[in-house]
């Protein structure tokens, strides 16, 4: 199968992102992708959480979810868009950061709210509370397409490996780990954890990216890491998107996933054991 990775630096206006996160996603539709990811928060990266009140809207009534749809119908390929910020019927007013499958007649296969908030002080320069605008989700979520069976994740889900490893018990073949990662946690931590989540699991990790700084009409701009990775199940980079927008195209060969877990059947060797504390 044919992946194309969309790598977006988009500002904190949905509506001028969308017609650029279009033309990416068929850009990536004519070059042969038969499943197309898009980033974190496609529809706008934004740290100040009244701008997010102002701009984003119920999944229904979102422009960029209706678009996308469309696009998959019109070009009959699968869509993963990384997430959309979403408002909610939430009584605390809280949004969703919530990631989507869409098939090829252009209707969501499956969607997946994001679990683990991004809640951190990195320095001094950079802090952030995304459980201050974001709910967290409650469930994992595994779908199966004609491809493979794929896994949803999101950005910081990616450092709790216990999620990767339950997406992968549940058959998935294929992780998705759709990010807005940080430039400072990025450097050092992006490519080992993607390469690991792989590794340890013996599946492709496909991992689309914001780049760059972000255009910010209100609050704090952003800038993020970018290097939009595609690692197969022995954990080998078969592509590396940079630091600047675009399509990165990769094709992926599904046998290997079978092959590694025969050569190392790590999945079926877990064992239950007791955590004890001496002394």
């Amino acid at each position: 199968m044919r992946i194309g990775l969309v790598q977006l630096s988009s500002s904190d206006d949905p509506l001028a992102n969308l017609p650029i996160t279009v033309d990416r996603v068929c850009e990536a539709a004519d070059q042969g992708a038969d499943l197309i990811l898009t980033p974190e928060v496609t529809n706008c990266v934004s740290t100040s959480r009244r701008h997010q009140q102002d701009v984003l809207v119920l999944q229904e009534h979102d422009p960029t979810l209706a678009a996308l749809m469309e696009v998959a119908r019109e070009r009959q390929v699968w869509i993963s868009i990384g997430s959309l910020g979403l408002k909610t019927a939430d009584t605390d007013g809280r949004f969703a950061n919530r990631s989507f499958v869409i098939n090829h007649q252009g209707e969501i296969a499956a969607h997946y709210d994001k679990v683990h908030m991004f809640d951190v002080d990195i320095d001094a320069e950079e802090s952030y509370r995304e459980s201050d605008g974001y709910r967290p989700g409650e469930n994992a979520r595994a779908v199966r397409t004609p491809f493979a069976t794929i896994g949803m994740a999101i950005c910081y889900d990616l450092r709790f490996p216990h999620l990767f490893r339950d997406l992968a018990k549940a058959g998935a073949e294929i992780l998705l780990v759709p990010a807005a990662f940080s430039p400072v946690t990025g450097a050092a931590h992006w490519e080992p954890l993607l390469r690991a989540r792989a590794i340890e699991n013996g599946c492709f990790v496909l991992a689309a990216a914001q780049c760059d700084e972000h255009q910010a009409s209100r609050g704090k701009s952003r800038k993020t890491h970018g290097h939009s990775l595609a690692v197969d199940p022995w954990g080998t980079i078969l592509a590396d998107g940079g630091t600047d927008p675009g399509v990165t195209l990769v094709n992926l060969d599904l046998d290997a996933v079978r092959q590694t877990r025969k050569r190392l059947p790590s999945l079926s060797h877990d064992r239950p054991y007791q955590l004890r504390h001496d002394g």
